[in-house]
């Protein structure tokens, strides 16, 4: 919104053209976000707190989370109206990438607030049952992926990319659209299985969708994209606003998400991120990046998988609990070790990521 207000005050000020670049916006949608969650997030707070919008605890958990009970949750909808405020307001709306990103965010917010929305205020334990939950998840996912292929008009823009091989490249036609799915609605339900600990899904979601944001800079770039080996998206590029924004709303919401949390994010949250960094990843052409740097998502997906596959099969349980972060604190792990352990892993995952731009 403000690109067209700039682009037309340039005509007679000069100056007004500096907002033409991409890295300028994406700071300014950084610190816009920021400071929306920042002013926003006591306002909410006070107001889940007097309508009794609280979190409600398993008593077969950690015997520690007991005392987290009634912590307002649906917060992440703080998130949502932080990115949403934000890339409208630096983003080029002109731009398909963007209008794409944004509604399946907030499409996948919309899931999970319903979800959020029967358990904490209509008190009813199921939520939103759970094939309802993926059917819709799987309208939005699809609908996403299949806006992408049909509006694709350069090969790279479906072509699915392997790491560290320079010049393959396999042209995947419709089968494009399946892949997306799988990694938007995938993605989504990962951070929302990791979303167990305070601050424990959102600090990788930040620092997942920073690295999202160089490799959108560099993939909208001809010439990086050229010397890098990796696919040159026109338009792509205008992406790093909407991941400049993610990263600004998560370090806002981490203000008063961090241990011991003041609010928690909820499905709203934990399903739209998720999604964000799916649709992103699939948009840049780096399905197989996104699964190296969301690794603590992955293992915590697979640790459900495990533990559910076995115990069906066997009767035993891998792990004293999953998903994998509750293992570690049944050990005997204090929840922030656990927290900051994971941020750790997720750092030099996210480093593994953006070596594979130049390990070609």
């Amino acid at each position: 919104m403000l690109v067209w207000l700039a682009d037309f005050l340039s005509q007679y000020i000069s100056a007004f053209g500096v907002f033409k670049y991409l890295t300028l916006r994406g700071i300014f949608g950084v610190l816009t976000s920021l400071t929306i969650a920042l002013i926003v997030g006591p306002i909410m707070i006070k107001k889940l707190s007097q309508y009794q919008i609280g979190q409600s605890v398993r008593d077969d958990g950690p015997q520690s989370h007991l005392s987290k009970a009634g912590t307002p949750t649906m917060g992440g909808a703080l998130i949502l109206v932080a990115v949403a405020v934000s890339t409208l307001l630096w983003a080029d709306l002109s731009n398909r990438y963007v209008w794409v990103t944004l509604l399946v965010t907030l499409s996948f917010g919309a899931i999970g607030w319903v979800d959020d929305y029967r358990k904490v205020v209509e008190k009813n334990s199921r939520g939103l049952p759970g094939r309802w939950k993926y059917f819709w998840q799987s309208v939005f996912g699809l609908g996403a992926a299949f806006a992408l292929y049909s509006t694709a008009t350069l090969p790279q823009e479906t072509t699915l990319i392997i790491p560290v091989f320079k010049e393959f490249a396999l042209e995947m036609g419709p089968l494009f659209i399946l892949l997306s799915y799988f990694v938007i609605v995938g993605s989504s339900n990962a951070v929302n299985l990791t979303d167990g600990l305070d601050g424990l899904a959102i600090m990788p979601t930040v620092m997942v969708a920073g690295a999202l944001a160089i490799f959108c800079y560099l993939s909208g770039n001809i010439r990086f994209a050229d010397y890098l080996h990796i696919p040159y998206l026109p338009g792509a590029g205008e992406l790093i606003i909407f991941c400049g924004a993610l990263v600004g709303a998560g370090l806002g919401f981490l203000w008063f998400n961090t241990y011991p949390a003041q609010v928690f994010m909820g499905d709203v949250g934990a399903l739209a991120l998720g999604a964000a960094l799916g649709v992103v990843a699939v948009i840049v052409r780096q399905e197989i990046v996104l699964f190296i740097m969301g690794g603590v998502f992955v293992m915590e997906t697979v640790s459900v998988i495990l533990q559910v596959g076995s115990y069906k099969l066997t009767g035993r349980r891998i792990f004293r609990m999953a998903p994998l972060h509750h293992h570690f604190e049944l050990k005997g792990w204090p929840e922030p070790r656990v927290i900051v352990r994971f941020w750790v892993i997720t750092v030099v995952l996210v480093l593994i990521g953006l070596a594979t731009l130049k390990v070609r």
